[in-house]
């Protein structure tokens, strides 16, 4: 193949990359088409045969050395900080009898609240946070 049909082919590839919703297969794949296309410009690979071979080897090494690397650079998983949120003073937005369910505040945003005690909380009353559970905050007198 002449080179600046791989060079062509290695553009196509990178931007359906960019077009997929991801995983990082044809990148890898586009990278190799480009890398052939160049040697082949630069007459180092000459021969159909040798391009296809140095095309498939470039491509699946790549892809099994970059591709893990590249996943957990650009997928973080996002850290939840509402266990820590144990211990902590809500204010009740609701009256709650004991087992009942209303609303609190706990830093700046409005919670569903239970009220895990055997006595009543009152509206405008601090309670301690005992358990989260979901979107649920648990709570007790303070």
């Amino acid at each position: 193949m002449t080179w600046w049909y791989w060079l062509f082919l290695g553009l196509i590839l990178a931007g359906a990359e960019m077009l997929s919703p991801g995983g990082f297969y044809l990148l890898f794949f586009g990278i190799a088409a480009l890398i052939v296309g160049a040697l082949a410009g630069m007459d180092v690979v000459q021969t159909v045969w040798l391009q296809w071979l140095l095309f498939s080897g470039l491509a699946v090494a790549s892809l099994v050395l970059f591709r893990g690397p590249l996943l957990r650079m650009t997928q973080h998983t996002p850290t939840h900080n509402v266990d820590t949120m144990i211990g902590e003073s809500a204010v009740l937005l609701d009256d709650l009898s004991p087992g009942q369910t209303g609303k609190s505040e706990l830093r700046g945003t409005t919670w569903s609240t239970r009220n895990d005690g055997s006595s009543p909380l009152t509206k405008g009353q601090r309670a301690i946070v005992t358990k989260v559970d979901g979107l649920m905050l648990w709570v007790r007198p303070e």
